[in-house]
């Protein structure tokens, strides 16, 4: 039987979290997750604070054990986006091409795209990526590579390459 992985959203957005605007990136993302068969364990708002994405992320690999920790938001260029840099504080590989191939992907629909700081890694047997922000960018993003995700965590896990 193959194995059903779990999946972990964190929205960073100062908004959202305080409640001024509504997360429709975080849910489009676990919608996305759950219609490959992944299953949400956590879907959390932090607010654009490197020590708290940090703290989320370590959680959601540590003790909730996630197979792949998605997070959305703070990717850009404003002095409040500081998602990589979290990322790169708590993974122990970087999984560079995961990013290359989102943007490659997303660069055929906006040359924007070039414009994000997208960052993916591995924290012990979790897979962590980052998403851009808005709903379109994420789902567009994440829809580019969540076909292979299945084969990367199998590889994580030790499966035959």
């Amino acid at each position: 039987m193959e194995k059903k992985y779990t999946a972990a959203v964190i929205t960073v957005s100062d908004r959202c979290s305080r409640g001024e605007q509504e997360d429709t990136s975080g849910p489009a993302v676990a919608a996305i997750m759950r219609e490959y068969g992944y299953e949400t364990v956590s879907a959390v708002i932090v607010p654009d604070e490197e020590d708290k994405i940090a703290a989320e992320m370590i959680r959601c690999c540590d003790e909730l054990h996630a197979d792949i920790v998605l997070a959305t938001g703070g990717t850009g260029f404003s002095p409040r986006d500081v998602t990589p840099e979290a990322t790169r504080r708590v993974i122990e590989r970087e999984t560079p091409y995961i990013p290359l191939a989102m943007v490659s992907a997303s660069l055929q629909i906006t040359p924007r795209a070039m414009l994000t700081r997208m960052t993916a890694g591995i924290r012990g047997s979790s897979l962590i990526l980052d998403l851009p922000g808005s709903r379109k960018a994420a789902c567009e993003n994440l829809s580019a590579v969540v076909g292979t995700l299945d084969h990367a965590l199998e590889m994580l896990a030790g499966g035959r390459h």
